[in-house]
């Protein structure tokens, strides 16, 4: 049986802190999946492989995580950092899609 994680507010000792760490580490996966079966779903509604790269959206995107984590008194600066390198991934992984959806077997 796994152990069950406690809140950050909640942990006592560094066993519990890992265990948390591990749990939210696996949630956050299982979000990536998500995120990146909407890069899915784009690359199967997008007609034109063109608008795939959407340099407007793409600076939105970042902006709003930055803003989000300066809200949380997170590191802005870096979390925008990981979100541009997600962002730029979810793209390179859209048109691999985009590809492979429209490639004659």
């Amino acid at each position: 049986m796994k152990d069950a994680f406690k809140l950050p507010e909640d942990c006592t000792d560094m066993r519990e802190v890992r265990i948390g760490v591990d749990t939210t580490d696996r949630e956050l996966m299982d979000l990536l999946d998500r995120r990146f079966g909407y890069m899915r779903a784009a690359a199967r509604i997008k007609t034109d492989r063109a608008v795939v790269r959407d340099e407007a959206r793409k600076t939105e995107v970042v902006e709003n995580a930055r803003v989000d984590a300066e809200k949380r008194d997170l590191p802005a600066g870096k979390i925008a950092q990981i979100w541009d390198e997600l962002v730029e991934t979810s793209i390179a992984y859209e048109l691999e899609e985009w590809d492979r959806l429209r490639s004659p077997d």
